[in-house]
């Protein structure tokens, strides 16, 4: 099932469910795309990520892309395309002082399009529960101002989520200059998307730092500055959130979701799981989700 509405502000809406769908040569506005269940694949340029629920993917204007989703399980995916007009407004208005924009209410010039960094954002807390309920307003078909309050407080969230996840961990990094720093953030950020798209492969450091363009001693070294742990203890805290997903919105058996999420055996994933959320995968299931 596929449903696809134009505001009246020209910000648009896709919501798909399904087990099987491809798109290709995609060219759209800013755009965040999530999955609330399932998993979605994109192609952006020479790299693949896919995007399982928890997190969701920001695509720059103007950028091209492929999508697909081929599951067993259903896929539900949401999108927000946002409207060149609307972005700015926003921009303007989250960058201007209160008494410019009471002097100058409406924008007269037109500011420089937003671009962000291209990765895997967590969708927790505020933003997936804004989010979420964006999505029930839309299918209730809600009226338009309504979805557009959920639209505007989805992109203020992301730009405050943006400051935390990108320009805040990259100020961590012990480079010498800037530059040097956005490339090298831009490389983890490489990492960190290919640990969230293949955590339930059995993936090595050199695996992570290849992909990565890195060396796995430096990658060891400047992943622990900006996500305050190593690369394995990432892997296996993604493991463990996507299985805890899976015990409250799947039917999957723990020896099952042991498997599906990347680990090899079920008492470390029980001791692993229990260290974490403080309950074991059963207890959890049957009386916490």
């Amino acid at each position: 099932m596929k449903t696809f509405k134009v505001l009246y502000n020209q910000n648009k809406l896709h919501s798909e469910i399904t087990t099987e769908a491809s798109y290709t040569d995609q060219r759209n506005e800013l755009s965040l795309h999530a999955v609330f269940n399932g998993s979605e694949k994109y192609k952006i340029g020479k790299r693949t990520v896919t995007v399982f629920p928890g997190n969701f993917l920001i695509i720059n204007e103007g950028t091209a892309y492929d999508r697909t989703i081929y599951s067993d399980s259903i896929a539900s995916t949401f999108a927000i395309f946002f409207s060149k007009r609307f972005l700015q407004d926003f921009q303007y208005g989250f960058s201007s002082s209160d008494r410019k924009l009471i002097d100058e209410p409406i924008d007269s010039e037109l500011i420089q399009r937003s671009t962000f960094l291209e990765t895997i954002y967590p969708c927790k807390g505020d933003i997936k529960y804004n989010l979420s309920h964006l999505i029930d307003h839309f299918n209730e078909n809600s009226d338009d101002l309504l979805l557009d309050d959920y639209i505007y407080h989805s992109l203020l969230l992301f730009y405050r989520l943006y400051y935390r996840e990108v320009l805040h961990k990259s100020n961590r990094l012990d480079a010498l200059n800037a530059s040097t720093r956005d490339e090298l953030f831009k490389r983890l950020s490489l990492a960190k998307d290919f640990m969230l798209s293949n955590y339930n492969q059995d993936i090595s450091l050199e695996d992570i730092s290849a992909h990565a363009c890195l060396s796995p001693t430096h990658l060891f070294r400047t992943f622990k500055q900006i996500y305050n742990c190593s690369p394995h203890q990432y892997l296996i805290q993604t493991r463990l959130d996507n299985a805890r997903h899976m015990l409250k919105n799947t039917d999957y058996t723990l020896n099952e979701i042991v498997n599906l999420v990347g680990f090899t055996c079920p008492s470390t994933f029980i001791k692993l799981f229990k260290n974490k959320f403080h309950f074991t995968p059963g207890t959890y299931r049957n009386h916490v989700a």
